[in-house]
């Protein structure tokens, strides 16, 4: 059975909790597909786009900021519901970070300890892989400095 793919998009924001490195997860509100479950912000890459600047429209539409793309922190394919998902994501940073979000009705920071401690959407799971590998590696460097 032939799938389609749905290529997105998602920005990942970088600071820290209480002194520990942290990235800012955001919930889909319950209208949505998805809805309860956490993600980092972004959405679809139209055909005439790349996907850096899907993200900075996506962002601009869902959060009300202007973002500076960053590197990619992991891109990977993900089937939901019979569709494939291929989501990338990127570090995303911003002057001022996002307090509401249309999408969504809950952001939060999570450190590498709380990262798990959400419900996360299936196709951002890679990029929580990732990034939790990222973290241990650099809370690691910082202890042996």
């Amino acid at each position: 059975m032939e799938h389609s793919t749905l290529e997105v998009v998602g920005a990942v924001f970088r600071g820290d909790s209480q002194g520990e490195p942290a990235v800012l997860a955001f919930r889909r509100r319950a209208d949505r597909s998805a809805g309860g479950k956490w993600e980092f912000p972004g959405g679809k890459v139209e055909p005439s786009e790349t996907q850096p600047s899907a993200l900075v429209r996506e962002i601009r539409e869902e959060l009300g900021i202007k973002v500076s793309v960053g590197e990619l922190v992991v891109r990977a394919s993900t089937e939901v519901d019979g569709r494939i998902i291929d989501l990338a994501c990127y570090w995303a940073t911003v002057k001022e970070l996002p307090t509401t979000s249309s999408d969504h009705d809950a952001i939060r920071w999570l450190t590498v300890t709380s990262l798990r401690e959400v419900d996360w959407a299936e196709p951002d799971l890679p990029a929580v892989d990732a990034i939790e590998a990222i973290m241990n590696s650099d809370v690691g460097a910082a202890h042996k400095q």
